[in-house]
């Protein structure tokens, strides 16, 4: 049997493993499970009890490729999210959802328990995981 017949099933059998198992980015293992707002940084005075409250009313939940994020007053949203970006600590993400703009999100990984929602103007929310 000629080596070609060999290798095409064998890219096959593998594209198809691919397919179904994912190439998801390593960083994205590292997010897997559920997270919950546990305190902010950075917020104005003036908003730290109302900012507070949001923050540990929120939740995000990765599993695989996709992201439920639960925020206070309003109904669970559910998207796929790719990283598009890692360095050190910084994780970017791009997160798609059916009739929306994709969402761009930044986290800081602190360790394998703490992890830090980067927003604008240098404010965070951290967010624990559960176990």
């Amino acid at each position: 049997m000629a080596p070609r017949a060999l290798i095409f099933p064998a890219l096959g059998t593998l594209g198809l493993c691919l397919a179904l198992c994912g190439c998801s980015h390593p960083m994205a293992k590292k997010l897997e499970g559920r997270w919950f707002g546990d305190s902010i940084e950075n917020f104005n005075d003036d908003y730290v009890a109302a900012a507070t409250g949001w923050a540990k009313g929120a939740s995000m939940e990765f599993s695989g490729s996709t992201v439920r994020v639960t925020i206070p007053s309003e109904e669970p949203r559910v998207g796929a999210f790719k990283v598009t970006g890692a360095h050190a600590s910084n994780v970017f993400l791009s997160v798609t959802s059916k009739g929306v703009p994709p969402a761009k999100l930044h986290f800081k990984l602190d360790d394998e328990n703490s992890i830090r929602w980067m927003l604008s103007d240098g404010r965070s929310i951290v967010m624990r995981r559960e176990h």
